[in-house]
């Protein structure tokens, strides 16, 4: 029998600072998020991260918080519910750290008969801090507890041409209204380094502004090529001119090199050049979460007015719209018929 196990991020049980706490140290001690050797890597989470980070963070999901719960986790419900009440197969869902764990989803799956599952990383570009360190745990779990279980993965659908009609028709409904100037596609930041250890060429990807778009085996699996090119085939569709867009990464951590240009410091570029209208669209999420809800429509329309703008508008996500629903069903549906 088949099924499907949904995978998100994930959020803390509560804004209470200790559950804010428990999920950054498992979200931080990931080795595919800070990909630095254990000890260390515990010494700059434990030692420091961990002594102040979590009150801020905490604060922070106060401000989004909603009656029923964490945003991401609500949205990655009705996604779930959505799309169950579509497709045949049994779905579950999951998030990578926190609640519910894969583990779960597994076994909740596994308690149904399923034996053949497809696992979904809820994220359109691939990338070492999402969608690998969820599959590989995903395999450990299997290994250890459901041995006999086999799994596929989706892979990333960046230019699935359903999404980014998806991602297109969302952008285009929610700028009926607004008079925007420019459009920025900002997507999650990593650091430089993990582009370049996803590079199964091992020499194609320099980050010099001509490797994304040059082909290679390497774009597989490169979060950078994938994310410039998710905003070009969304700019496309929706016929927009050079010149009134472009592509940024928010959310970086510590002092080694990420990926740019950063989404905060383009906002307040874009504001000083006498950009009044601001649409921010985030293509790395399909469900809306801290980093869009906090960080952009907050904290960076408050900065875009402060530095000289008007009017700012943060796009949702797909979350659970019905033709991104029925877009996966659609996936879901074509794993069913193998």
């Amino acid at each position: 029998m088949k099924g499907v196990l949904l995978v998100n991020l994930g959020s803390p049980d509560s804004t209470d600072v200790k559950d804010v706490k428990k999920y950054l140290d498992q979200f931080l001690m990931d080795e595919r998020v800070i990909d630095i050797p254990y000890l260390l890597r515990a010494l700059l989470v434990k030692g420091i991260i961990l002594n102040t980070r979590p009150k801020k963070s905490a604060a922070a999901y106060k401000k989004i918080w909603w009656e029923e719960g964490s945003p991401l986790i609500v949205l990655s419900k009705r996604l779930k519910e959505k799309t169950q009440q579509k497709v045949e197969l049994p779905v579950a869902l999951a998030m990578r750290y926190g609640n519910p764990s894969i583990e779960f989803g597994l076994k909740e799956l596994h308690d149904k008969g399923v034996h053949e599952v497809l696992i979904v990383p809820l994220y359109p570009q691939f990338a070492m801090a999402t969608t690998e360190t969820i599959l590989v745990l995903a395999e450990e779990i299997r290994q250890k507890q459901f041995p006999n279980m086999i799994f596929e993965s989706l892979p990333a659908f960046y230019n699935k041409q359903d999404y980014i009609q998806n991602l297109a028709d969302s952008i285009k409904e929610n700028l009926e209204n607004f008079p925007q100037d420019y459009i920025l596609f900002s997507y999650h930041g990593v650091p430089e380094r993990h582009i370049k250890k996803s590079d199964i060429t091992k020499s194609h990807c320099k980050i010099d502004g001509s490797c994304c778009v040059t082909p290679s085996p390497a774009h597989e699996f490169c979060y950078r090529h994938q994310c410039y090119e998710t905003t070009r085939q969304v700019a496309e569709k929706l016929g927009l001119e050079e010149g009134k867009y472009s592509t940024s990464f928010q959310s970086r951590l510590g002092r080694d090199p990420w990926l740019q240009p950063y989404t905060d410091a383009t906002i307040d570029g874009l504001a000083q050049k006498g950009i009044k209208n601001l649409a921010v669209v985030t293509p790395a999420f399909v469900s809306d979460c801290l980093e869009t809800l906090e960080e952009i429509g907050m904290e960076a329309a408050h900065s875009f007015k402060e530095n000289g703008g008007e009017n700012f508008l943060a796009v949702p996500c797909l979350n659970d719209r019905e033709d991104w629903i029925t877009t996966l069903s659609n996936w879901i549906k074509d794993f069913q018929n193998k």
